[in-house]
């Protein structure tokens, strides 16, 4: 039995906690700050968490912050980042504060997300390396996650697959096989960028997919493009799998990398009906970003549209349409608010 320590109560960072319960761990979820409300009220409501619309077994400990540290400083062998990528730099703050001077355990991103730092991408687990170290804190070891897994599935136990990716490939393995279940099937890889990069970019090309029914034709009904516009999402999967390919070669993953869970497995679940591809159907409606975001998703966290935003610049100064053009052509629709329109004639 280890004892594993989530930061996050949301809803994949609950659901992780499913098939650590099911190992027989000690099981504990600490909330953020932002959290002790929505905490106040699933204890209120028999442990029925709002996101997952499922009852969170009594096992499973949920902690408001305030008990952050006292949790966090009682020997811990797992921690695991269910927090999303806006919050890398506010837990690096807080794990620096108990950790000061002494050895942080493992660490476990769920967190998917791609960053700039000095004009240079950065992976979220070398943004959090960087930022312990500014903080005093070295040594560090950060695994990611990676993979199609909706937090729902996950939390009713459906069967699931993801990949475990470690610089140190037995650091990867030990954490892959600490979570696998019957039906929590865990991989392990040392392809960290390839892994980092498909699962982040992943949210951009999901938009593209999802944009498939308004871009399939100009000159038809919505009945038949409701029947039809099948033919259009493979064209567009086939593209965003070939340029997932290389982008990651570009960030120094492996090509390969991209038609395993992280990419090909997690861009066909997410493209399947997750928030992403809700925000491109909008936008191959011929709405706009803002006009999407304003009039239909107004409280929704759209992940790809803020990496699109994140890299926009980066990516077009590395890239051009010849070679990117689903990539760009979403990216710059979204940042210069602009309607999608694709090059179909660059697709390979």
């Amino acid at each position: 039995m280890s004892k594993i320590v989530i930061i996050g109560a949301g809803a994949m960072g609950t659901a992780f906690a499913f098939p650590c319960l099911d190992n027989n761990h000690d099981i504990n979820i600490i909330g953020t700050h932002l959290e002790n409300d929505f905490i106040d009220e699933l204890k209120k409501n028999n442990n029925l968490h709002e996101g997952l619309k499922t009852q969170i077994p009594k096992e499973i400990n949920i902690f408001k912050f305030e008990k952050f540290e006292e949790l966090l400083k009682s020997n811990v062998d797992l921690i695991v980042l269910g927090i999303s990528s806006k919050g890398i730099e506010w837990v690096a703050d807080q794990l620096s504060k108990v950790f000061n001077q002494k050895q942080i355990p493992n660490l476990l991103m769920l967190t998917k997300g791609l960053s700039i730092h000095k004009n240079t991408y950065e992976l979220l687990v070398d943004k959090l390396e960087r930022l312990l170290t500014e903080k005093g804190i070295s040594n560090t070891n950060i695994s990611a996650i990676g993979g199609p897994c909706l937090a729902a599935g996950l939390a009713n136990r459906v069967h699931s697959s993801v990949v475990i990716a470690n610089k140190d490939v037995k650091t990867a393995k030990k954490i892959a096989d600490m979570l696998n279940t019957n039906y929590y099937h865990t991989s392990y890889s040392d392809d960290v960028n390839g892994v980092e990069v498909s699962a982040a970019i992943k949210n951009i090309f999901s938009m593209a997919v999802g944009a498939a029914k308004g871009l399939c034709s100009k000159n038809i009904s919505n009945e038949i493009r409701e029947k039809n516009y099948l033919n259009t999402a493979s064209a567009l999967i086939k593209q965003s799998i070939h340029e997932m390919e290389i982008f990651v070669e570009h960030l120094n993953g492996k090509k390969e990398t991209v038609k395993g869970l992280a990419g090909l497995g997690d861009l066909y679940v997410s493209s399947g009906g997750g928030r992403n591809a809700k925000m491109g159907a909008f936008i191959g409606e011929g709405l706009t970003f803002s006009e999407a975001k304003k009039t239909k998703m107004t409280k929704v966290t759209v992940e790809g549209a803020d990496l699109a935003k994140e890299i926009a610049t980066k990516v077009n100064e590395d890239f051009d349409e010849k070679k990117l053009p689903l990539m760009l052509g979403m990216i710059n629709a979204i940042v210069n608010d602009k309607q999608l329109k694709l090059n179909w004639e660059a697709f390979r």
